[in-house]
């Protein structure tokens, strides 16, 4: 019994020893969405400020944890008008919900189960996952490694119902946005 027990300890060490914790590098990361504009075109945009930590067991390129929240207010589309449009309560309401964060909830094959908290409202997300599969070392020794993290949701899900009807009988902001993740993550020491 006593060395069953010593067995499993020994396995599970050395299941940790292949895992770590990388902070998100903002550098080399992106926070970026897609949505359709007069039900014609799509409208992309990013968040540039956001942060988080991810934990990656290189032995079995495995995600095993990831945690991350975004500033609202830094809200990019590319457009000055639309980006305070965006922050205003009309949609966002940065001044009373200045954050969304995100937190893996399990794995799944590609598919990670996120909580998403948005708007004040928590909801499950679907996400594929695609790792790098690598961890390497940088120039100044940093190791580091990356994945990617893509999915839809319904915005009117989280509460941001603003919209207005267009001419053609359609809506000038879609209900559907697309989100996608590209995340590179330095390993803590």
């Amino acid at each position: 019994m006593k060395l069953t027990t010593i067995a499993l300890a020994s396995i599970i060490s050395v299941g940790t020893l292949f895992a770590g914790t990388y902070n998100v590098d903002l550098d080399h990361s992106n926070v970026a969405f897609k949505v359709r504009h007069m039900m014609i075109s799509n409208v992309t945009g990013q968040f540039n400020k956001f942060s988080g930590t991810f934990e990656y067991d290189d032995h079995s390129k495995t995600l095993r944890a990831l945690n991350g929240e975004v500033d609202v207010s830094s809200i990019d589309t590319d457009n000055v008008k639309r980006d305070d449009h965006l922050k205003s309560v009309d949609f966002f309401d940065v001044a009373k919900y200045p954050s969304m964060q995100l937190t893996l909830e399990k794995i799944e094959g590609d598919t990670a189960t996120m909580k998403l908290t948005m708007h004040g409202v928590t909801k499950e997300v679907k996400m594929v996952l695609e790792t790098s599969g690598v961890v390497i070392k940088d120039p100044w020794g940093n190791s580091r490694t990356g994945l990617s993290l893509s999915g839809k949701i319904n915005r009117k899900d989280f509460g941001l119902n603003w919209n207005q009807l267009i001419e053609t009988g359609g809506v000038a902001v879609g209900e559907t946005i697309k989100i996608s993740l590209e995340i590179e993550g330095i390993l803590t020491k």
